[in-house]
């Protein structure tokens, strides 16, 4: 399997454009796998929420930690 990664966007009727440069050789194969990574908002709201979400496992993962647990914090 090869690897092709580009820059793109996608059109208003919702197909993904695909450079001339690797049109032809997507062409001739019989299937290809799209994995498709979005770029991360940058907006307030975004953080915000990312932030909450990271507080909140930090939290419920500290949670289950008991004081039996700091034999494993303890070296050698």
């Amino acid at each position: 399997m090869k690897a092709y990664e580009f820059q793109t966007k996608v059109t208003s009727d919702g197909k993904i454009e695909v450079p001339d440069a690797f049109l032809e050789e997507f062409l001739r194969m019989q299937g290809v796998r799209v994995i498709v990574l979005i770029n991360k908002p940058t907006d307030a709201h975004y953080d915000y929420e990312e932030q909450a979400w990271t507080r909140l496992t930090t939290e419920q993962f500290l949670a289950g930690y008991s004081d039996a647990d700091t034999i494993y914090d303890k070296p050698d």
